[in-house]
């Protein structure tokens, strides 16, 4: 049996995304922008805290296929965590507004549709949009809704 994580500084919904796809950090950018209630949080799957997540819940800790969104993070033991499709589309939810709207269209598409064209995405992620370069987020406020 793995170690409990450590207790955590913040609870709600958390998106663990690749922190080195350029496409996956314009896509968290753009989650900051639709979030304007900030409710949801980020971590990179490279970070201490994603990595104890994914060593708890048996998931790949090298290879960054798929993003993961857990709907509490207070409460991060259990394995109600989403992947891929099913993980963004709960992160647009959780953002509101637009986001909601986004969510609803993509939850029409079967998700046997929408994790092919995820998957078809991460092959070429890299080649298309590069690794990412850090840059300073628009909202220095934004910086807190990282986990450390």
């Amino acid at each position: 049996m793995s170690a409990p994580l450590p207790v955590s500084v913040t609870a709600g919904p958390v998106l663990l995304f690749d922190g080195e796809c350029g496409l996956c950090n314009r896509i968290v950018r753009g989650l900051l922008r639709l979030d304007r209630r900030g409710r949801l949080s980020y971590a990179p799957l490279q970070s201490a805290p994603a990595q104890l997540f994914l060593r708890q819940h048996g998931l790949p800790c090298e290879e960054f296929e798929s993003l993961v969104f857990v709907p509490d993070w207070a409460h991060r033991e259990r394995s109600d965590f989403l992947q891929r499709t099913d993980g963004a589309i709960a992160a647009l939810r959780v953002c509101g507004g637009v986001g909601r709207v986004l969510a609803a269209i993509l939850s029409i598409v079967p998700r046997v549709v929408r994790d092919a064209g995820y998957r078809l995405i991460g092959r070429w992620r890299y080649r298309l949009f590069g690794p990412w370069r850090p840059r300073p987020l628009r909202r220095a406020e934004w910086a807190q809704r990282f986990l450390a």
